[in-house]
């Protein structure tokens, strides 16, 4: 008996989170090593499912991580990253776009299905338009041209607001088109901030390899639950926030500033993680507020 006690004491712990999110769109964007394990990603897109079903607007923003690196490996093409972003040629692009937007997009929208949840893929240049990113390096002052790689300056959200209203959850490929009409590659956790802005979103979720952000990386029970923007900078200061979770905060310090009341980082190995951060009262990850 005692058994069923302790689901029914989960059900009704969930039951406020329920209520108090019902009818808001959270945007989750997901990719990294967790994507190399179908029953890890099972798990997540079966939240998802839940999600939908309770009554949330989630909206999926993925990467490709390894499948891209290895369909380029295939096409004897090699990698090659300036300052952590993949630079990305005409024939790279090429690769990019055959594998999320036709291999991984559709493969996770139909286990989103099979979990009797409703799910379409969104190609994220049908949908967001991109200004070719550059940048200076601050050591040699020399121009940083990642070649097809773009930064958000717009995302036409009515197809995304279309799906949900028909509670059907977007499944979107982090591309975007350039005013030139060519295809570029976007950071996923880019353009899932941008998404999250653009809709107004209740909630902004980045899983990640990590359990969210640690006082100290070699302790994985340091964790941070909760964190304010006004903390942000001391943490940076200290080395605390370094790496890369640096660009990670810092697109958390945007989407708070830019009206989302909450941002999380959680780990994407734990099982049903998404359910834990959202819907009890301890959490599992990071969430930074205002």
């Amino acid at each position: 008996m005692d058994k069923f006690i302790e689901k029914a004491t989960v059900l009704i712990e969930a039951l406020p989170f329920i209520q108090q999110f019902r009818g808001d769109t959270v945007v989750v964007k997901f990719g990294g090593s967790i994507m190399e394990s179908e029953e890890g990603y099972s798990r997540i897109l079966q939240d998802i499912a839940f999600m939908e079903c309770v009554g949330l607007r989630p909206v999926l923003v993925h990467g490709g991580g390894k499948a891209i690196s290895r369909a380029m490996k295939e096409a004897g093409i090699a990698p090659n990253f300036v300052h952590g972003l993949r630079v990305t040629d005409s024939t790279t692009i090429n690769v990019v776009e055959k594998v999320l937007n036709h291999e991984v997009n559709p493969h996770l929208a139909e286990i989103i299905q099979q979990f009797h949840g409703k799910a379409r893929g969104i190609h994220g240049e049908d949908i967001i338009r991109v200004d070719k990113l550059v940048d200076t390096d601050p050591e040699t002052n020399e121009l940083l041209d990642w070649g097809y790689v773009g930064k958000v300056n717009r995302v036409d959200i009515e197809p995304i607001q279309a799906y949900l209203r028909s509670d059907i959850v977007p499944v979107i490929t982090p591309l975007g088109k350039g005013a030139d009409g060519h295809l570029y590659n976007i950071n996923a956790d880019d353009a899932a901030t941008a998404i999250a802005c653009a809709l107004n979103a209740r909630k902004l979720v980045f899983l990640t390899d990590v359990p969210g952000l640690l006082r100290d990386p070699e302790d994985r029970n340091s964790l941070i639950s909760s964190l304010h923007l006004g903390e942000v900078d001391e943490l940076i200061n200290r080395g605390v926030i370094a790496g890369g979770m640096l660009p990670k905060v810092r697109g958390m310090v945007g989407a708070v500033e830019s009206g989302i009341k909450k941002v999380h980082i959680i780990d994407a190995s734990l099982p049903h993680s998404l359910l834990l951060e959202l819907f009890t009262t301890e959490g599992v990850g990071t969430e930074m507020t205002k």
